[in-house]
């Protein structure tokens, strides 16, 4: 294949991908680096990718400490807690001090944010949400990135990072491939921010058939911020912290205005409140953490699962009741037309209408992201005037390796940072990174033809293997020497459902299980080697399985490794079903030797750095 070789040298900051955290890193880049050149690399197109692509009907993370609503401390105590204390409380408090500002930025670059019209404040969903008019969110925002970056390079897939060869542990860029022309591109650049997406559709999802890719978090989100980081070596954390979500049945719209803003409630097939009645059984499990408020949304999901196996089910959100104020009903259909169109369009079809009948919710299968709920992703130093020694290493959500930076889903330990924290954290990494080039840690980078050369083969290699062998298909799409990217991803969801705790198992598993699990996907990782793709666009979608398989195997490390369930109702190990303070109140680590493969993980302290009450 005759493609041509698009090189971009010179680079001081390449952002890769440009959903929220992408976008904030390039915006922040240009304050600090006036001079620097600041090079954008996105999967689809930088006006509507990422998480927030289709729209977005609140902020959910905004402290409002100008009007006296919440602190920076309240913010890392609400994470804690729904994390059931596993989280990097310096990472937290460091974005929950800035998020406002970001926020009032949205607003000046023509954010709609609702207010009220005694106060002045923003409208509150909740504690931390606040309300806007959501439909260009994304567009709004990628302006400001667009204005800042020297260049964007739209439909670009990064299938790996290039590390330097002049100095051990040191990043020097990126390559990729345009999904439309097939170019192939090397980003030569002092700072890497990894800011691509978390892992939707590694676990089987509930949606089948033409519903495949209705999921609720971004379908096209292959687990990138963590396959780069892990192939390359950096240290990665908590990725045994999933996150399963209780949402409305098979549109998967989100249930958070409703709960908060029209104060609607649940409850099981029988008309009964019904999470009372698991008290005991939870608080067997997790000892006081029952006892805090608001309950740990876990907890909640777990009153939710054990109700339904219990056979009275479905569980129903009532609606009835607020749909009877023509205002909240307006608001409540809004509220999907706005950010799920999909959920809106389902009831139309199906004859629900929440007026007259409350809809169903259904618990999801798992998704692997954190900067949503969860606390999955990279390894990061905090900033220095708050982090304790075992969080810091010079800059600010720079990696384990050096001049490797994240914003979003590929920084863990911070839960709770939805879109507004995504970007706040990129535009903590990109501060960083600035400093990190003048500082001189960036110069004498050297990639050899060698590597560029080498990683061009890997990347057209399903390319050449399916023009050497397609004239072997033996019927249909069956073929002796090669696996599509369709068939390998089937394969992949069905070993992560069945072995790693997804929904058909009511999310359950244990050791032996995850030992069989990791071991198909070792066998699985020799069979990819064999993956053909047809076309530029079948390219990507392998590109796309290999990214989640190597997620997939760091999750199922980490769930090994954690031998408690912290987390009941995100998943459960039927081998030692208890939290376990004791022993594993602590956060874990995991490294994977590029050269060797091999896994070796460790405990990290997991220190509370803000005090227990206000």
């Amino acid at each position: 294949m005759a493609y041509k070789t698009v090189v971009e040298d010179n680079i001081d900051v390449l952002v890769v991908g440009a959903g929220l955290g992408g976008t904030g890193a390039a915006f922040e880049a240009r304050y600090w680096g006036k001079d620097k050149k600041i090079i954008i690399a996105e999967k689809a197109n930088i006006d509507r990718s990422g998480a927030v692509a289709q729209g977005l009907y609140a902020i959910n993370c905004y402290m409002g400490t100008r009007f006296g609503e919440n602190n920076p401390e309240d913010h890392v105590r609400y994470a804690r807690n729904d994390l059931m204390g596993m989280v990097r409380e310096d990472l937290l408090f460091d974005m929950a001090r800035h998020v406002d500002s970001t926020v009032h930025q949205f607003e000046e670059w023509g954010l709609p944010l609702m207010k009220d019209p005694e106060t002045g404040a923003y409208l509150r969903e909740g504690k931390w949400q606040i309300m806007i008019h959501g439909e260009s969110y994304k567009p709004i925002v990628a302006e400001a990135a667009k204005k800042s970056a020297d260049k964007v390079y739209n439909r670009v897939c990064v299938t790996h990072l290039l590390l330097d060869e002049s100095r051990e542990n040191r990043i020097a860029g990126a390559v990729g491939f345009n999904v439309r022309t097939g170019d192939y591109h090397v980003f030569k650049s002092k700072t890497v921010i990894v800011g691509a997406g978390g892992a939707s559709n590694i676990f089987k999802p509930r949606s089948v058939g033409e519903g495949a890719g209705r999921v609720w978090y971004a379908p096209w989100s292959s687990g990138s911020a963590y396959a780069l980081l892990i192939n390359a070596g950096a240290k990665m954390t908590q990725m045994e912290n999933r996150i399963v979500l209780a949402r409305f049945k098979d549109g998967y719209g989100p249930v958070g205005a409703y709960f908060l803003h029209l104060k609607t409630y649940t409850q099981n097939g029988e008309g009964e409140e019904y999470e009372s009645k698991w008290y005991d059984h939870t608080k067997a499990i997790v000892g006081e953490y029952i006892d805090h408020h608001p309950t740990p949304t876990c907890l909640r999901n777990h009153a939710f699962i054990h109700e339904v196996n219990a056979g009275r089910g479905p569980i129903h959100m009532v609606t009835m009741e607020a749909f009877q104020d023509p205002h909240l009903e307006e608001v409540g259909w809004e509220n999907f037309l706005g950010m799920t169109v999909g959920q809106a369009v389902l009831w139309a079809a199906t004859d629900v209408d929440p007026k007259y009948e409350n809809p169903e919710l259904t618990t999801s299968e798992p998704y692997v992201m954190g900067s949503h709920a969860t606390g999955c992703g990279a390894w990061c130093s905090g900033p220095e005037d708050i982090s304790p020694p075992e969080y810091f290493w010079g800059y600010n959500r720079m990696m384990t390796i050096d001049g490797l930076f994240g914003a979003g889903d590929a920084v863990g330990g911070t839960p709770h940072a939805f879109s507004s924290g995504s970007f706040t954290e990129g535009r903590l990494s990109a501060k960083a990174a600035c400093k990190y080039i003048d500082d001189g840690k960036g110069e004498g980078i050297v990639i050899s033809e060698k590597q560029i050369n080498t990683l061009r083969e890997v990347v057209y290699k399903p390319m050449e293997h399916y023009k050497t062998f397609r004239n072997e298909i033996t019927a249909g799409s069956v073929n002796p020497n090669y696996i599509n990217p369709r068939q390998g991803l089937d394969r992949l969801q069905k070993l992560m459902d069945e072995y790693g705790g997804g929904v058909t198992v009511s999310y359950m598993t244990n050791e032996n299980l995850l030992n069989i699990g990791l071991k198909k996907l070792k066998i699985m990782e020799e069979d990819l080697e064999k993956v053909a793709a047809e076309d530029l666009h079948e390219l990507m979608r392998a590109w796309e399985l290999k990214h989640r398989h190597r997620t997939s195997e760091c999750v199922l490390q980490h769930t090994l490794f954690r031998k408690e369930t912290r987390w009941p109702g995100y998943y459960y190990r039927g081998d030692a079903m208890k939290l376990d303070d004791e022993n594993w109140h602590v956060l874990t680590v995991s490294r994977r030797d590029p050269k060797t493969g091999e896994y070796t993980l460790e405990k990290a302290p997991c220190y509370h750095l803000v005090s227990e009450n206000e």
